[in-house]
């Protein structure tokens, strides 16, 4: 399984990156998986060039090559102004313009970092609208590290239980697909109803 981490963190180290390790780490625990990491600050530049000249540069072009290959994705941003940030945004804007559909299916779990515990809602009124624009399936489960949370208990949980969900969905559970090849929906065995009803029919 190959899995890509997108870090948005800005800093050197970073409480952002820090989470991403600890998220990719629990789900390789679970699942053996080969791990990518894309740092958004090295591609700052390059992503501010693909909107004005509507091409992504060499390592952008890795970077949204990569993300569109991966089994699964963790993606992890600092919040500014109680929302992600514009350069995590910015990556995919640029990502849905190269390819709309590059995030289709492709599940994905979502991670947060700040100073208070009260910008926790990012996760649900910021990032999960966004991967459900963007036709990925979010993990149930999102994970916000604040300040305080380091070292604190409940952090590992929600970091287990997330990489869990991603893990069972990263590799495919055995209702994604029907045997030969067959889409999930011709997998299912029908069940037929009426003769079910009619044995149950007293007799005589």
């Amino acid at each position: 399984m190959k899995l890509v981490v997108v870090s948005a963190g800005l800093s050197v180290p970073s409480s952002t990156r820090l989470l991403a390790d600890r998220l990719a780490a629990a789900t390789v625990g679970r699942t053996p998986a080969e791990v990518q990491v894309v740092e958004l600050r090295d591609l700052a530049v390059e992503i501010a060039h693909t909107f004005t000249n509507g091409f992504p540069g060499p390592d952008l072009a890795a970077a949204f090559g990569a993300v569109a290959a991966a089994d699964g994705l963790i993606v992890v941003t600092p919040v500014f102004s109680a929302s992600y940030s514009g350069l995590f945004k910015s990556f995919f804007d640029a990502l849905s313009v190269t390819d709309e559909n590059a995030l289709a299916g492709k599940p994905v779990l979502i991670g947060a970092t700040g100073g208070t515990a009260r910008h926790s809602l990012v996760l649900d009124h910021a990032l999960r609208p966004l991967f459900a624009y963007l036709k990925a399936v979010v993990v149930p489960t999102g994970v916000y590290a604040a300040s305080e949370d380091w070292g604190a208990e409940g952090l590992d949980g929600r970091i287990g239980r997330a990489a869990g969900e991603l893990a069972a969905l990263a590799g495919g559970l055995p209702a994604a697909s029907g045997p030969a090849g067959k889409p999930a929906a011709d997998a299912f065995e029908v069940v037929p109803f009426e003769e079910r009803l009619a044995a149950l029919r007293p007799t005589g």
